[in-house]
């Protein structure tokens, strides 16, 4: 009986509530009506939007009323109310999901309260009736679960008529596909904008300086060949110096831009080749890629699904060089063995490729900075229909996920977003540091 009578009481708290949407309804049906009248005379159009998000808000109330009641949430499907007034109110009066919840509004009107009365009037006899049966008969009550059914059959009408069509889920969905494709293109042409600046200041500031001065010490190394060929000779020398470096320099924006070593080697050997200049001893696990292994011709594969060869440990690179992966090739195998294998790891993309190699540079890059680490680890997983890519280290930890995560986590975040990827961070104090990256491809 107490059980009953607590369980009755939740029911008659979510009956309540329900009645008092049903007022909030009864005052939106006018707010309705007046928004109605107003847009119709076009003196008042922009009161529509306001009107609908209003609307949107008070079904929600019910969505998740009606949701803590059956523990089933109630989905929704509108199209966003963005952009000129013009598009607002056209997008306001054509979204199906306006007219559900303009039909729900009236209908909670007539049974949120019918049902809060009914449970009103139940109160009294149930309490006598199941009072009797329970003190006299020792049976349980039959009368004030009745209370509970009525909560129920109120909830279950407000999620028929919240429910959106499949037509309706469809159209939010393309709408919210749309929306997430212009942002990430914006985040992607930012991307581009900001990468364009780096190689021009790149350019800029090292390598036509360098240059400008190598032609300097040319011309004056030509006037000083006559009448002094030990200095022209100096003069040659430094000029000698600065075109190495000049060429070192246009090395490295050229790997900025795409790293030769990436299509050489593919995104295994170009990863190891990042661990091994990392400052970091760090772990380099691969599933499923082709593996080109420096050291053993172009056509050396590694056994896919490893980083070695079998029997092997995962490699680990640190400080100056990668250790060798492998004891050589498999006795027999040659280049029909290797376009096998070829085919049974075959590379991602090459925007996919040149995605992960950045992420991870990135990633090492700042471990080796900021994080205080000394060892780090990184995963490459070829899965059916993407490339995963997880970096780990064990920092001090404190990245931040947002947008005041720092550039490099903010183009991170935009070169994957570009190609419809995910990444994921994990970073508490005290670490560890985990990024993840997800990339759908075709193999």
């Amino acid at each position: 009986m107490r059980d009953a009578i607590r369980e009755s009481g939740r029911a008659s708290l979510h009956l309540l509530s329900g009645a008092a949407i049903a007022l909030l309804c009864y005052l939106m049906i006018g707010v309705a009506l007046f928004t109605a009248f107003l847009t119709a005379t076009v003196i008042g159009a922009g009161v529509l939007p306001e009107s609908v998000l209003l609307l949107r808000r008070l079904a929600g109330w019910e969505r998740r009323r009606t949701a803590a009641r059956t523990g089933t949430p109630v989905p929704e499907a509108y199209l966003p109310l963005e952009g000129p007034l013009p598009a607002r109110v056209r997008t306001a009066v054509t979204d199906p999901g306006t007219g559900r919840d303009l039909v729900w509004a009236a209908a909670q009107l007539l049974y949120g309260m019918g049902v809060w009365f009914a449970s009103l009037v139940l109160w009294a006899p149930a309490l006598l009736v199941d009072g009797v049966v329970t003190g006299l008969a020792g049976r349980r009550p039959v009368a004030l679960p009745l209370i509970g059914r009525l909560a129920d059959l109120g909830a279950e009408w407000s999620r028929a008529l919240l429910t959106p069509t499949p037509a309706a889920e469809r159209a939010a969905a393309l709408a919210a596909r749309v929306e997430e494709l212009t942002a990430t293109r914006a985040g992607a042409i930012a991307a581009h904008g900001a990468e364009l600046r780096r190689i021009e200041r790149d350019l800029h500031d090292g390598t036509q300086a360098r240059l400008v001065a190598l032609s300097m010490r040319i011309g004056l190394a030509k006037r000083a060949y006559d009448s002094d060929p030990v200095a022209a000779r100096k003069l040659l020398d430094d000029a000698q110096t600065q075109a190495e470096e000049a060429l070192a320099e246009l090395r490295h924006v050229v790997r900025g831009i795409h790293p030769p070593i990436l299509t050489d080697r593919g995104l295994s050997g170009a990863v190891r080749a990042l661990a091994a200049s990392s400052g970091l001893e760090v772990e380099v696990s691969v599933t499923g890629l082709a593996d080109h292994a420096p050291g053993d011709g172009p056509d050396r594969l590694a056994v896919p699904g490893t980083t070695a060869a079998p029997g092997e440990p995962p490699v680990r690179v640190s400080g100056s060089r990668p250790k060798r992966l492998g004891a050589g090739r498999t006795p027999g195998a040659g280049p029909e063995h290797a376009d096998d294998s070829r085919a049974a790891a075959p590379r991602a993309p090459a925007a996919v490729e040149a995605a992960a190699y950045f992420v991870v540079a990135e990633a090492l890059t700042n471990a080796a900075k900021h994080s205080g680490a000394t060892r780090a680890s990184v995963a490459l997983v070829r899965e059916p229909t993407a490339l995963r890519a997880r970096v780990a280290d064990e920092g001090r930890g404190g990245a931040e996920a947002g947008e005041s995560g720092g550039s490099g986590l903010l183009g991170m975040r935009r070169r994957v977003a570009a190609l419809d990827g995910t990444v994921r961070l994990t970073s508490p104090e005290g670490g560890p540091t985990v990024i993840e990256v997800e990339l759908p491809c075709v193999w």
